[in-house]
């Protein structure tokens, strides 16, 4: 039996400065990082936005804390992004959520971090605009 082949795909991780990179990654694995980040807080995550380019806020429940959030496409299910769900603190109560600061407009599927690759969700990004969607329950 062979095993997946890894291919290089762009994956975005909240670092404490929110920035993307790469690595080698293969397609409904789960992959879920070993790294804890600390909350964010109000101001600390920015988005680029404008013309055809949107983003996408997912608001978690607790549970989800650390798990990283796959999105791809809806052509395209092998190509897919990935962002760690972070506590966000600001104004009111302390929520749960990944933010996908950049991304083109379009039609989204979420991938399930625990379920091995299965869909969650299909969200629709708008240019120029942040979507804000709930995780199903």
């Amino acid at each position: 039996m062979s095993s997946p082949t890894a291919a290089p795909a762009t994956h975005q991780h909240p670092h404490p400065h929110e920035a993307p990179h790469t690595h080698s990654h293969v397609a409904g694995t789960g992959h879920v990082s070993g790294e804890v980040y600390g909350p964010s807080h109000q101001g600390s995550v920015m988005v680029d936005i404008g013309g055809d380019v949107g983003a996408l806020i997912v608001h978690t429940p607790a549970t989800l804390l650390g798990a990283e959030i796959e999105l791809s496409h809806v052509d395209d299910a092998d190509t897919r992004t990935h962002v760690a769900v972070r506590e966000r603190r600001g104004p009111g109560p302390v929520q749960y959520a990944a933010v996908f600061p950049s991304l083109t407009a379009g039609t989204y599927t979420l991938w399930h971090p625990d379920r091995h690759g299965s869909p969650a969700a299909q969200v629709t990004v708008n240019g120029a605009e942040v979507t804000r969607f709930t995780w199903p329950s």
